[in-house]
């Protein structure tokens, strides 16, 4: 893991005094560096402590502290301590390190995992000396698990959990529990059973927070490298009535899958439709990922590091008894050593590097498809993993052969075109309530006497209309290559007398526009990646040379960083009179950050396939750091999210950049 050079603080981060920090270990300090040098605002980094490797002394030269080999040369300028050193129970001093440091007066955070007895007596120092006292378990602080205990939070609100059904390593068997308690709104009353099974995993049964609970844990510690050789993460599913919310992975996705029932008529038969038959049979949660491992190290840990570390300081900063805030982390530390103790020591293993096996080597192998020429398109629908939105590939594998089929596109044939008709039975949720609001805040600061905004593929002109109706004074130019969308935009702004005066639309492609010489703004949702690096260089840098001061392009992507094999699934349902209309995407690689993709639209009467209609394109799977980096242009925070696929401002400036 490479390590970032740390970047200057701002006058912002510096409005009170800020906290000075002592990390102590280097190994997985390494996140705690980071984030408090590069992430966190109110913290300052004032050491390093370690035993004294090379490693960790140019760690501490890079980031411009002292380093210390002893708490004997750490001066008495310092407020907060990370230990993120190994404690008694894994073989370490960390424990031993904290008590002498609070002993001095400084507060501590305590990397995971520590003895309940030890555990303890910290908390009794740290009243006694004054100071706050908390043990990390850090994996409550990545974020899809956040988004997990979230949805785990609403949940509740309306279904009582019926079972937990979850799995995990030994090695991170205390966060586990504690990702449990925080699903399940608490850790009482819970017991623990005898364990069964053999093999890697040893079951256990028992309650957590009331609820009955089946585990699976991977019961195999390689002594030489306890950091490695996990089967599994965090696997937890929570049963409801309503349907099962899991956590798939501790580095996401999240899925949904509600409770499938088929209603009965007069004649007590089932009956194959009705209402909750249109949702996905199990639904990804916005932003839960999942992530490369690259991504787990280089975004996911340290932004968890820094809430963790966030968190701490504001209790630093709030005083009050560290026992008394600490009841639940004693209780989880209890249910951890009870199902340690039930389980036993952990079988000794020494294995190999795993083999490397990615998703390609597993997938049927891809079909030909003939793909027409890249092209614009609007953001994707709630509930799309892959943030793809109602533009057409080729023809999935679906469960019965289509009536009529239209059959794969010809080449040199119009993406987008084809399935235009469709497009708003699936964009239109999605927009509503994601991609147009959001375009709609970003754009707040324009100035509407600089010049038109330009939106580069705007499609059946859902976002067109939103933005053309919140700022009355704006003028609009709706650039849409694609003949069937076009039709169903202009159609829709000349319904609207206000919108035919000030949208003006434009059959261009990107990069290739006409521009008027100033433009406040332009929007480019869903449209990037059907560019290559250099058609988007372009793009950007001529968007960029006419943007009037104050002026911004609002950038949508897919949620798709790297290619890889998408699996036909159905997105979407419509139900328009007699019919239903259904929603299918699929995609595999098509070379270096590159996927193909494939989209049909089936139309049903009667459950039966009447008529097919299929599309194709290229997606180059880019991210809003490389549009940042591309555009020269600085990627800013925005003030409301889509929820969905990665959505950025680019603007001039030397605001501060996102991660």
């Amino acid at each position: 893991m490479s390590t970032p050079a740390p970047r200057p603080r701002t006058d912002e981060s510096r409005t009170t005094p800020p906290l000075r920090v002592l990390v102590c270990g280097t190994n997985f300090g390494r996140f705690y560096l980071r984030a408090i040098a590069d992430l966190a605002p109110g913290l300052e980094l004032a050491g390093v402590l370690s035993r004294g490797g090379t490693a960790s002394r140019e760690l501490a030269r890079r980031y411009g502290v002292a380093h210390h080999e002893s708490l004997d040369t750490v001066g008495d300028d310092v407020d907060l301590a990370c230990v993120v050193v190994g404690s008694t129970v894994s073989g370490g001093p960390g424990t031993d390190l904290a008590r002498g440091l609070m002993s001095r007066g400084v507060h501590v955070l305590q990397e995971h995992p520590v003895h309940h007895d030890e555990m303890v007596a910290c908390l009794q120092l740290a009243r006694r000396q004054g100071v706050q006292y908390r043990v990390n378990a850090h994996y409550h602080h990545v974020e899809p698990v956040r988004r997990f205990l979230a949805a785990a939070a609403r949940l509740r609100e309306r279904e009582r959990p019926l079972f937990v059904d979850a799995a995990t390593p030994v090695h991170v068997l205390y966060p586990f529990v504690d990702i449990l308690g925080r699903a399940l709104g608490g850790l009482r009353p819970w017991r623990v059973d005898e364990p069964g099974g053999d093999g890697p995993l040893r079951s256990l049964t028992g309650r957590l927070g009331g609820v009955p609970l089946t585990v699976r844990v991977h019961h195999q510690l390689d002594p030489a490298d306890r950091d490695n050789h996990a089967l599994l993460w965090h696997r937890i599913a929570i049963g409801t009535g309503a349907g099962v919310l899991t956590l798939a992975d501790t580095h996401g996705p999240v899925l949904w899958s509600p409770r499938l029932h088929a209603g009965r008529d007069d004649e007590r038969r089932l009956v194959f439709a009705g209402p909750g038959l249109d949702e996905a049979s199990t639904a990804v949660l916005p932003g839960t990922g999942p992530g490369s491992g690259q991504e787990i190290f280089d975004r996911l840990w340290p932004e968890a590091v820094r809430r963790a570390v966030a968190g701490f300081a504001e209790s630093v900063r709030a005083g009050g008894d560290p026992l008394r805030a600490a009841q639940y982390d004693i209780t989880a530390c209890r249910v951890w050593a009870e199902l340690a103790a039930r389980l036993g020591p952990p079988e000794i293993v020494r294995p190999a590097r795993p083999a490397l096996v990615t998703v390609t080597d597993l997938a049927d192998p891809p079909q030909p498809a003939t793909v027409g020429p890249a092209h614009s398109r609007t953001p994707a629908p709630a509930g799309d993993p892959t943030g793809q939105q109602g533009r057409a590939p080729d023809r999935p594998r679906s469960p019965e052969p289509a009536a009529e089929p239209a059959g794969s596109p010809d080449v040199g044939a119009e993406p987008y075109s084809p399935t235009a008709e469709f497009f708003d039975l699936a964009a239109a949720p999605h927009v509503t309530a994601g991609s147009a609001p959001a375009v709609v805040a970003a754009l707040a600061g324009v100035d509407p006497a600089a010049g038109p905004v330009v939106e580069i593929g705007a499609g059946s002109g859902l976002i067109t209309a939103a933005v053309a109706r919140a700022y009355p004074a704006l003028e609009l130019l709706a650039c849409e290559p694609a003949v069937g969308m076009r039709a169903v935009l202009t159609s829709r702004i000349y319904r609207d007398p206000d919108l035919r005066r000030r949208v003006t639309v434009s059959a261009q492609a990107a990069p290739d526009l006409d521009l008027p010489d100033t433009i406040s703004g332009a929007v480019v949702c869903g449209v990037a990646g059907h560019l290559d690096a250099g058609d988007r260089q372009r793009l950007w840098r001529r968007l960029r040379d006419r943007l009037a001061p104050g002026g911004v392009i609002v950038v949508e992507l897919m949620s798709m960083d790297r290619p890889l094999v998408l699996a036909p699934t159905r997105l979407a349902g419509a139900e328009l009179g007699a019919q239903r209309y259904e929603w299918w995407l699929s995609g595999e690689p098509d070379g270096p950050g590159r996927m193909r993709l494939h989209t049909t639209w089936r139309v049903l009467h009667d459950g039966r396939t009447v008529r097919e209609v299929t599309d194709a394109y290229h997606w180059h799977t880019i991210t809003l750091a490389q549009v940042a980096a591309e555009s020269g242009l600085v990627l800013h925070d925005v003030p409301h999210s889509t929820g969905g696929p990665p959505f950025g401002v680019l603007a001039a400036g030397r605001e501060e950049t996102r991660s």
